[in-house]
């Protein structure tokens, strides 16, 4: 049987007359895998600062059983001047404290010979025993695992914490508390400044984890694989779900309905009851409303189930989206003389909702800057459409005017009456003073609202997007998800969030090893195509929408019918051979401008055009051979259908 190691119960936190939260109880045990979620607001982190004796509870009781170790890692945190393996070896501060008395005892023991005391022998062995069961001897290759798997490299480990972003001094963190195993390991939005390829790493590491985790997140995809219980922080109450996040969802469903029902079903009992009591209260059948009366005064009221309050929007219909939005040809792009990435090409289409993703600092952001030109090429050419009406969402709220209050963002910003201001400012949950905040006191939840609200009146029909969830709870996700589902415009998208790439992403475009490869669909596809893969895929090619050679061969969704199979294939003909009309058109112009003479009087420019050639020939040969494998399917699914027979 599993051993408990934390038990609270009952256990509240006031601030004034506003209870943060009350009654609540829970435990956790060894090997638990434990998710706390709720609204932003609802006191997660309060309550375990609570838990840790970071913050004094204002009543209930938090026992920790056997001396057990704790470690957490907080959104942010305060570093001293060690360099980064000076840091995680904090972790071991107790064993390096052994290993070093270790060394002193056998120092002395060689000195003293066969002189040595029975108490200098067995205080050695009793330390030596301590190392061994502390695994001292593992402490390099665990800090060299934990490390590497976080994305540092041996040159990073010997720089000081001081020289590294916020993001990264959090990365530092959770690498700190990873190394020292502790019994149970509390994350607070571990995955926030991870990218894709660290957050699966700590997914793996974390199912594997030896001890117990409580970790706060609103990442869906990383609850679901780490997690496998659920406690609820919402409308001053804890719940407790014996499931993930995706079975959590499930099961709060159902309770909802059934407590909704039950509500009801009294409510209905007690008005029935009132008015047989009101009716006879006064006849013959006065004592028998005399008894009824008596039965409902002792009759437990339930409570209506509260629904909290979501946001919910939509972006309005585009008056015009053209067919090609945006566009970049041969883009090297870079700060000064050092570039970022070299000659990536890329087309984003009307109505088409493509993910941009890689490792951090493989220039995710840079393509954004290119294509809202706050950057300018190294080389090649970004073409936007004049047609494009361009929103953008920047991760850190550039946009927004932090010195003026939330009303005067949209009345002046975006020249909207007092009260048309307030009323859109409610839908996105801005209640009462709340819009007389200035911008700059804002949490960052807060600014993500009011920046997508700009987003919705400017009208835009092409969004480009950096990590728009990243600041909002579950529930602000799911409305931003639906309303870029809806969206009938364009979307170039950098997100972490997996959900909201699997929800909306038409295609994929990732850095990997240096180039920009295209993917069809969305991530969960884009993943098991990458299982797939036997041979390198081909880079994505200039002025037209990538094509991969087995781009037919996708990943078929469970229980699809051979009709829709067949008619998504035609679909994809379609597309494939008005791609292929694009890059003959492309390779016509391209051999043009490689017929001109003056274009060969640059050698470097030269050279270019004929790698431009080069990839495009490939790439019209690969579509080519999409066209032929789909032709072949479309074929033998209507040779298989019984309507034709």
């Amino acid at each position: 049987m599993s051993e408990i190691l934390l038990r609270v119960t009952d256990l509240a936190k006031y601030y004034g007359e506003r209870t943060l939260f009350a009654g609540v109880g829970f435990e956790i045990w060894r090997g638990d895998k434990v998710a706390l979620v709720g609204p932003n607001g609802a006191g997660k982190t309060t309550l375990v600062r609570c838990l840790l004796n970071d913050e004094t509870a204002d009543g209930g009781q938090i026992i920790w059983y056997r001396g057990c170790s704790a470690g957490y890692v907080a959104q942010t945190g305060e570093y001293g001047e060690r360099t980064v393996l000076e840091e995680l070896k904090q972790a071991y501060r107790d064993v390096l404290a052994w290993e070093a008395r270790m060394r002193e005892l056998e120092q002395q023991i060689a000195v003293a010979g066969e002189a040595a005391s029975a108490e200098m022998l067995a205080e050695y062995a009793d330390v030596m025993s301590r190392f061994e069961h502390a695994d001292g001897y593992a402490m390099d290759s665990r800090i060299r695992q934990v490390s590497q798997g976080l994305g540092f490299s041996e040159q990073e480990l010997s720089r000081p914490v001081a020289e590294f972003s916020g993001g990264q001094k959090t990365r530092i963190a959770l690498a700190r508390e990873l190394v020292r195993q502790p019994e149970l390991l509390i994350l607070d939005e571990p995955t926030n400044h991870l990218d894709l390829e660290r957050t699966e790493w700590l997914e793996g590491y974390l199912r594997e984890y030896p001890g117990a985790v409580l970790v706060i997140s609103h990442d869906r995809y990383f609850l679901d694989a780490v997690t496998r219980r659920t406690l609820e922080l919402e409308n001053c109450r804890l719940q407790e779900y014996a499931a993930g996040y995706s079975g959590y969802v499930a099961q709060k469903a159902e309770r909802l309905e059934s407590a909704l029902a039950a509500y009801e079903q009294q409510q209905e009992k007690i008005a029935e009851t009132e008015e047989y009591i009101r009716r006879y209260k006064a006849g013959i059948k006065s004592k028998q409303a005399r008894g009824r009366q008596s039965q409902l005064n002792r009759l437990e009221r339930l409570d209506r189930p509260e629904i909290r309050e979501a946001m919910q929007f939509f972006f309005p219909d585009c008056e015009e989206v053209p067919e090609r939005m945006a566009e970049f040809i041969g883009v090297t792009g870079g700060y000064g003389d050092r570039p970022v990435f070299e000659n990536i090409s890329f087309l984003v289409r009307g109505g088409e909702k493509v993910a941009l993703l890689g490792p951090n600092g493989a220039g995710k952001t840079t393509v954004l800057r290119l294509l809202i030109s706050e950057l300018q090429p190294l080389r090649g050419r970004v073409k936007l459409s004049p047609r494009a009406n361009l929103g953008y969402y920047a991760q850190e709220f550039e946009e927004l005017n932090d010195t003026v209050r939330v009303l005067d963002e949209l009345v002046y910003g975006c020249g909207l009456t007092e009260d048309r201001a307030r009323k859109l400012l409610g839908r996105f949950l801005f209640r009462g003073d709340d819009v007389f905040k200035t911008v700059g006191d804002l949490s960052g939840g807060e600014k993500a609202r009011l920046a997508i609200l700009k987003i919705i009146l400017s009208g835009a029909n092409f969004l480009v997007m950096d990590e728009p969830t990243n600041h909002l709870d579950i529930s602000a996700r799911e409305a931003v998800e639906e309303a870029m589902d809806a969206f009938p415009g364009s979307i170039l998208l950098v997100s972490h969030d997996r959900y909201l790439i699997d929800r909306i992403a038409d295609r994929v475009l990732v850095f990997e090893s240096g180039e920009l490869h295209s993917y069809p669909g969305n991530y969960s596809e884009y993943k098991a195509a990458r299982a797939m893969l036997t041979e390198p895929v081909a880079p994505v090619v200039p002025t037209a929408a990538p094509v991969k050679a087995k781009s037919a061969e996708r990943p078929e969704k469970k229980n699809t019918s051979p009709l829709k199979r067949r008619q998504d294939c035609q679909r994809q003909l379609t597309r494939t051979e008005k791609e292929i009309g694009e890059m003959e058109a492309a390779m016509a112009e391209l051999e043009c401008r490689i017929n001109d003479p003056a274009s060969h009087e640059d050698p470097a420019r030269s050279r270019q055009l004929g790698e431009e050639h080069e990839r495009l020939r490939t790439a019209i040969d690969a579509a080519y051979q999409t066209w032929e494998i789909l032709s072949s399917e479309i074929e033998s699914l209507a040779g298989s259908d019984p309507r034709n027979g």
